[in-house]
């Protein structure tokens, strides 16, 4: 099984990887679309020439790479950022197991202002979770999942014993803490975006839940809150 992680930025979705990392059964593969995303779109990250030349930039070469991991693995843990998949078709999705991870708009464009200073609707990946799981839906294949993560913070034990039954799989209470630093698997930005879950042993309130958002970031958050609101409905309660 492929479990299609996909998240928006700044939203405990690296705590989420390392939770699955601790699975002996299970690979985690780490944004594989984001240097495809910079080079295509061009977008103005950190270390983005460093992030183009670490990974694969072929959209369908990546495709391929994933389906020969499952050839050693029972099961590939995707971490996938919604907007790394602007304009690209869904149809490879469709074979997955595909797990919308939100946050509220607030939290999560506060944060992600402390790296990126001016932030747009492409960056925070809201609209694009919107537009993706329509259209995953309408497939009608397989229903995609939804996980708030603030619910995720509120009870990581019921949350993920709650998504592992959806998904088939036996929890562990290993998914429930790791090492501090990082993971063998984490993309060459850890350094930028990875700070908090690098000093973390477990899950933890994310960064930007406690503090104001900037006000030049109003209208992006007025624009995204709807497009929340139209995913939350469909998300895992515990």
């Amino acid at each position: 099984m492929v479990v299609n992680l996909i998240s928006g930025p700044r939203n405990v979705s690296t705590a989420l990887m390392y939770s699955f990392a601790q699975r002996s059964d299970t690979k985690v593969v780490d944004e594989p679309f984001y240097g495809y995303y910079l080079e295509t779109v061009g977008a103005d990250h950190p270390d983005k020439e460093d992030v183009i030349a670490s990974m694969e930039g072929d959209f369908q070469s990546i495709i391929l790479d994933i389906h020969d991991l499952q050839q050693y693995h029972a099961h590939i843990f995707l971490k996938n950022m919604a907007h790394h998949l602007y304009n690209s078709p869904i149809a490879f999705m469709e074979d997955f197991t595909n797990v919308f991870f939100i946050r509220h708009p607030k939290e999560l464009i506060t944060s992600f202002a402390k790296v990126i200073e001016q932030p747009t609707m492409r960056d925070i990946g809201v609209k694009q979770q919107t537009i993706l799981f329509k259209q995953l839906k309408q497939s009608g294949k397989h229903l995609p999942l939804v996980v708030d993560s603030a619910q995720l913070i509120k009870n990581p034990k019921a949350l993920l014993t709650k998504l592992c039954n959806t998904l088939g799989l036996d929890f562990t209470p290993k998914m429930l803490s790791w090492e501090e630093g990082g993971i063998v698997e984490d993309g060459v930005w850890a350094k930028h975006w990875y700070a908090n879950v690098h000093n973390s042993t477990g899950f933890k309130p994310a960064s930007g839940a406690k503090t104001n958002l900037p006000a030049h970031c109003e209208a992006l958050y007025n624009d995204a809150l709807p497009y929340y609101y139209e995913l939350a409905k469909f998300s895992i309660k515990v």
